[in-house]
């Protein structure tokens, strides 16, 4: 029996249960809503008692709100789903002093192989300095098809560099990627227009010659599929569809290399230092901003 004389079934095994019993009949839908709780005393009696009355009314006001707000969040995920990506960002690719993380140093000729002399290429005052002895590449071990580079450099008298773009891990990187030519012209006074500063090494001779001796010139390079766009110190000295370069272009030992066309889409970056004389290229501000 409880407190008003109404026989109860028995609790649940729980112990303790809630019991909302509806409104009163005949009730308004803003009037009180009346509900009630079973509970057990101590001693094991059971009662039921009543909770404090809430207007029906603020039940349905809750509801709509909980609905607006689920509303809002359905329209925020929505929303969401159609911004566009972040665009992308260029990356300094040489942050610290010492020896450059994330790159590789490997032989001149063949990057299968690692440097003779265990060449140390190394960055002061953020300026990267090519290894000694001569005769070595330094390549991202990052893979970049896509991409926007930017760098400055300058050469010695003597001096013989280049840009390593999607170049593969084996071979020669100017003849099995390709090497965006950094020399200066006492290097080799024969030397023809593809071998010169700005050249597409052994392929493709720049549109005009306006590399700065023993200064610091500025390259940027675009490339994305198969256009290949470069601008040294403010002109346009490439842009070129590259399905199109069919070359025939020869080796160092006299065979022939893959034609540009047929050249990888995707690989490394990097740089060499092929320098004669004690005067090392040096790269400063290289930054690239990957487009894929």
């Amino acid at each position: 029996m409880n407190q008003i004389g109404t026989p109860l079934p028995a609790l649940s095994p729980q112990g303790w249960e809630r019991v909302a019993e509806g409104r009163e009949r005949g009730g308004s839908r803003g009037a009180p809503t009346p509900f009630w709780a079973r509970t057990r005393t101590n001693g094991g009696m059971e009662s039921i008692k009543s909770l404090e009355p809430r207007p029906a009314g603020e039940f349905y006001s809750a509801m709509k709100s909980n609905r607006a707000f689920l509303l809002l969040d359905l329209l925020f995920v929505v929303a969401a789903g159609r911004l566009p990506a972040a665009e992308p960002r260029f990356v300094s690719l040489f942050t610290e002093d010492g020896v450059p993380k994330g790159w590789l140093v490997r032989a001149w000729d063949d990057v299968r192989n690692p440097a003779q002399g265990n060449p140390v290429w190394k960055v002061e005052h953020g300026v990267l300095h090519g290894g000694e002895p001569r005769g070595s590449w330094l390549l991202s071990e990052k893979e970049y098809g896509d991409f926007e580079l930017e760098f400055e450099f300058k050469l010695g008298e003597t001096g013989n560099s280049g840009c390593a773009l999607r170049a593969p891990l084996y071979g020669d990187p100017a003849f099995d990627g390709m090497e965006l030519q950094m020399a200066d012209f006492r290097y080799n006074t024969s030397a023809k227009d593809s071998e010169q500063t700005g050249g597409i090494y052994r392929a493709i001779a720049p549109t005009k010659q306006v590399y700065k001796p023993t200064e610091w010139n500025k390259y940027h390079v675009l490339l994305k599929g198969s256009h290949l766009k470069v601008v040294l110190n403010g002109e346009t000295i490439q842009d070129l569809d590259l399905d199109e370069q069919n070359q025939t272009v020869k080796r160092h030992n006299g065979s022939d290399a893959p034609p540009v066309k047929d050249r990888p889409r995707k690989g490394r970056i990097g740089f060499q230092e092929l320098s004669r004389g004690s005067e090392h290229v040096m790269i400063r501000n290289a930054r690239i901003k990957a487009l894929d």
